[in-house]
């Protein structure tokens, strides 16, 4: 089913969602508890913020492959596949009838922090950052109109930092500032889940336009309206959209912040100015810890399926890919079927040039569930040689937010851990009706509350 709006569907989650009434800061303790329950795979909404009186934060809205087949309108088993299918589709944007996201309109702020519960997640951050915000621009050169997700530390007043590493929006303010010129921007906060996953998809320069993906994903056309003090279209149904322009040529210290690597970093960034702050009348704030199953789940779709399908059309035999949850989408792992050593070789050669933030890929047959850590560890303990099976590549592109990346560049390797042609190599099984019986029981035992 698609979901008008974020709250479409949290109203659709019945037990899949948590509700916090006890009263927490914005600063650390909303973050330390959307960690503390993220092993729980359900959302959570917190209804009493310490300083904002009748305001919401809504977290860990993609903390499980179950929430994110639920924003897709599919199964945890067909989740890449309903990905890959409908992301090769497009599904243009509409104008609005209504915007609900500016019913309340707060032009040239003063205060930004007062009126939004802006979130501060690790100790040592310098600030609090926006981690889930959706950045729409577009190139002034071309017109064409670009967003991502993207980092932005609250330096005060009406001012944010900006972290622009990554294109299109990169080149729109190269392009931009080569014309000495403000680039106008805004940031859509409290979108569906399956607008955030659309928003990281990567695409190249000349590639589609992510709002007709996120149609696509979503399975209806984005609602869209003119921004009030940019020269944009923003999302009618989002909960809060900032508006604002990133200012020519200026650059300050933004950082450090805990990033997705699990480790700190900090950078010389662009700065935004707001001109307006618009938000529903009771708007609920959406919060993305860094470092979480959250980002896991958004990252292993956006990223992980997006190179499986890259990957499917330059080799045969790849079944499946999944990018290893906690290492920020650096190490991923791929299931062959009849794969010779060789063309093992390619799929990793592929992999990890392919996409730049790999530095590690580990190829298993597809006897091997590469979703469970310990299957893919025993792979690699059983079937893996080093002297035979390793693959180094130095001198490669480093990702930004990489700390071991100095200057850039690193290595990357990958592990053939596939197996050999003997029985030796035969996995382990219990016979597939002892197994569904097994299961059967398992559940009867714990619906009526009683230890297995």
């Amino acid at each position: 089913m698609a979901y008008p709006d974020l709250r479409g569907f949290l109203d659709d989650l019945g037990g899949d969602l948590i509700r916090v009434a006890a009263p927490l800061s914005p600063r650390f303790e909303v973050a330390a508890l959307l960690a503390e329950v993220q092993a729980s795979g359900r959302a959570v909404i917190c209804e009493n913020i310490n300083g904002y009186p009748g305001r919401r934060i809504v977290g860990n809205m993609l903390a499980s492959r179950r929430l994110a087949a639920r924003a897709l309108g599919t199964t945890e088993g067909r989740l890449v596949e309903t990905y890959v299918e409908r992301s090769a589709r497009r599904v243009p944007p509409v104008p609005a009838k209504d915007a609900p996201v500016q019913a309340v309109v707060h032009r040239q702020p003063a205060d930004v922090g007062a009126l939004l519960p802006l979130l501060t997640h690790y100790e040592k951050d310098a600030a609090p950052f926006l981690t889930c915000g959706m950045v729409l621009a577009r190139d002034p050169a071309t017109g064409q109109r670009g967003m991502g997700i993207h980092r932005m530390m609250y330096k005060g007043g009406n001012r944010f930092g900006i972290l622009l590493a990554n294109p299109p929006l990169s080149q729109f303010l190269a392009n931009a500032e080569a014309s000495g010129k403000p680039l106008d921007v805004a940031v859509a906060l409290g979108v569906d889940p399956a607008m955030l996953i659309a928003a990281v998809v990567k695409t190249g320069p000349l590639g589609p336009d992510k709002m007709d993906i996120a149609g696509s994903l979503r399975g209806a056309p984005v609602e869209l309206v003119r921004g009030l003090t940019v020269d944009l279209e923003v999302p009618a149904r989002a909960e809060v959209v900032l508006e604002g322009r990133v200012l020519p040529g200026v650059r300050e210290p933004e950082g450090p912040f805990g990033e997705n690597t699990g480790c700190y970093f900090s950078n010389t960034s662009p700065v935004v100015e707001l001109s307006a702050v618009c938000h529903r009348r009771d708007f609920i704030f959406p919060a993305l810890v860094p470092w979480t199953a959250d980002v896991d789940t958004l990252l292993s779709l956006a990223g992980g399926a997006e190179l499986l399908g890259q990957l499917k059309g330059l080799a045969r035999g790849i079944v499946d890919f999944e990018l290893v949850p906690g290492t920020s989408s650096f190490a991923g792992v791929i299931a062959v079927r009849d794969c010779p050593r060789h063309e093992v070789r390619r799929i990793i050669q592929l992999a990890l040039v392919l996409d730049k933030r790999l530095k590690s890929v580990t190829v298993v047959d597809d006897d091997v569930d590469i979703r469970n850590p310990r299957e893919v560890a025993w792979a690699l303990a059983t079937r893996f040689q080093a002297t035979r099976d390793l693959i180094v590549l130095d001198g490669m592109e480093g990702y930004v937010i990489d700390p071991s990346s100095a200057g850039g560049s690193g290595s990357k390797m990958g592990f053939d851990a596939t197996r050999g042609s003997g029985p030796e190599f035969d996995k382990i099984a219990m016979p597939s009706e002892a197994i569904a019986m097994a299961r059967l029981v398992a559940a009867d035992l714990f619906q009526q509350g009683k230890q297995v």
